[in-house]
C-alpha cells in the first residue's frame, strides 16, 4: 500500500522511483545491490563500473518501452483487421481498402519493430550482466582485501569436491553403514 510520503509499506514489493512507484524484479534488486556495495570500494574504476551499468538500466528500460508499445500496436492492428471479419459478412469487399492496408502496414511494421526491440533489449540485458560480473568481481578482491581469504569449511565441501581430489567414499566390507565409512585414495 502507498502511504502519501512517496514511500512504499514494507514488504509490498514495491520501491519509490521518483516518486512513482514501480515493480522491481529479482534482477533489478540484484543490480542495486551490488551497485550499493560497490560504493565500499575505492577507485576510478568504481566509478566508471556504476556509470555504465546506470546508463544500461536507462536504455534497457527505454528499450523494454518501446517493446510494449510495438506490442500494444501490434495487437490494435489485429483487433482492427478481426473486428471487420468477424463482424462483417462480406469482409474483404465491404470494408475500406485503405483501412484493411493501413491495418495491415501497422501489424506488419510494429511486429517487425517488437522483434527488432526485443532483440537489442537481450543484447542489453547480455551487457548488463557482464557489468554485474565484473562489480562481483571487484566486490570480491575487496572483500579479499578487508577480510582476508575466506575459510573454507569441511561442512561445506561436496562429495563431488572430495572426488576431484583423488578421495572417494567407499563402504567397509563388514557392514556398510554410514559410521562404517573409510576414505581411500583413488589409484
Amino acid at each position: 500500500m502507498l502511504v502519501p510520503t512517496g514511500r512504499v509499506r514494507a514488504g509490498a514489493g514495491l520501491e519509490a522511483n521518483e516518486g512513482a512507484p514501480t515493480i522491481m524484479g529479482e534482477h533489478q534488486k540484484q543490480t542495486e545491490f551490488l551497485k550499493h556495495c560497490l560504493r565500499y570500494h575505492e577507485s576510478a574504476t568504481r566509478e566508471e563500473l556504476n556509470r555504465e551499468i546506470t546508463q544500461i538500466q536507462r536504455d534497457q528500460r527505454c528499450v523494454q518501452r518501446a517493446v510494449w508499445l510495438m506490442a500494444v500496436l501490434t495487437a490494435l492492428a489485429v483487433v482492427g483487421l478481426g473486428y471487420p471479419a468477424i463482424l462483417l459478412e462480406n469482409f474483404p469487399y465491404s470494408p475500406p481498402q485503405f483501412f484493411v492496408n493501413l491495418c495491415c502496414a501497422v501489424g506488419v511494421g510494429s511486429l517487425i519493430s517488437l522483434f527488432a526491440f526485443a532483440g537489442l533489449w537481450m543484447v542489453y540485458r547480455k551487457k548488463l550482466d557482464q557489468r554485474k560480473e565484473q562489480c562481483r568481481q571487484m566486490l570480491t578482491t575487496l572483500l579479499e582485501s578487508r577480510l582476508g581469504n575466506p575459510v573454507s569449511t569441511p561442512w561445506g565441501e561436496s562429495p563431488v569436491s572430495d572426488r576431484s581430489r583423488g578421495v572417494e567414499q567407499v563402504a567397509a566390507p563388514d557392514n556398510g553403514s554410514p559410521a562404517g565409512f573409510e576414505s581411500a585414495a583413488q589409484g
